[in-house]
């Protein structure tokens, strides 16, 4: 069953403005954003909240299929909001970065669980003992979470996967292990540091002859230290050795951004990007 996703403001000032509010309440209603929605995991053993972001105009029972963006960190009180506005800003006709798509954030229970691989690193051992998770997380997202929005939505084989930090890793990882699984990456300020940058010595799955599918991949990285920009770099330069391939490859350099504020433009500037 859906939930309808509402935001509800208070405004104290207008209250104190207007003592006789709770005698005469004005006509309001919800503010909807979207639907919440849910899936039970047999590969993760519980059920999953999903955020949903329909487009305008969207209908079920309508022709139109709709691209998909799945948004890592999609919890409400996380990335769902902000990214869902900006795909609307994206598609008003006079922007018109984006068709007209659907975003499925997924909403966490436990990212240091679900975004990273085992590690070899015993103090990260001892200190995350949830962590190395991320083959149980993709094959939810492969087995259980695609096939349940093709069925439930009107959707079309255009996939996206928008992951930052800790979810840049596993955006990372799939593209690596699982190239088909999405055909467009959005990976921002990746921890690639994570068990001593081992996926950026990982053979990709993108590298081999008969991986033949478009792939675009947009990498972003602010002023956020010398490892976490050396390896998003160093991400870069491996792909780019395969962008003869049907892989191209966009990268930027947000020199005055951190990594609590790169985010929300790094993502504008990916859709910039998938437009050319």
């Amino acid at each position: 069953m859906y939930k309808v996703l509402c935001l509800t403001f208070s405004v104290g000032f207008w209250l104190l403005a207007n003592p006789s509010f709770g005698q005469n309440p004005p006509s309001t209603k919800p503010f909807v954003l979207g639907l919440i929605d849910a899936i039970p995991s047999n590969e993760l053993g519980e059920t999953r909240a999903l955020n949903i972001y329909l487009p305008d105009g969207y209908s079920k029972d309508s022709i139109g299929k709709y691209p998909v963006i799945y948004l890592l960190d999609g919890s409400a009180d996380e990335d769902f909001i902000h990214i869902a506005g900006l795909v609307q800003f994206a598609n008003f006709p006079w922007v018109n970065l984006l068709p007209k798509s659907i975003v499925v954030g997924i909403a966490n229970v436990d990212r240091r669980r679900d975004f990273t691989y085992p590690t070899t690193i015993e103090k990260d051992k001892k200190e995350y003992p949830t962590t190395g998770q991320s083959q149980r997380f993709i094959a939810f997202l492969e087995k259980e979470l695609q096939p349940y929005i093709q069925k439930n939505y009107s959707s079309n084989p255009s996939r996206t996967i928008i992951g930052q930090s800790l979810g840049g890793l596993l955006a990372t990882e799939i593209l690596f292990k699982k190239p088909s699984l999405f055909n467009q990456y959005i990976i921002v300020s990746p921890s690639l540091w994570w068990d001593n940058e081992s996926l950026l010595a990982y053979p990709p799955v993108f590298a081999k002859p008969d991986f033949q599918q478009k792939t675009t991949v947009f990498v972003g990285v602010g002023k956020e230290g010398k490892i976490m920009e050396t390896d998003a770099n160093q991400l870069v330069y491996l792909l780019k050795k395969y962008s003869t391939k049907p892989l191209e490859v966009g990268f930027h350099y947000f020199g005055d951004e951190n990594h609590a504020t790169i985010f929300h433009l790094a993502v504008y500037k990916a859709f910039e990007r998938f437009k050319k």
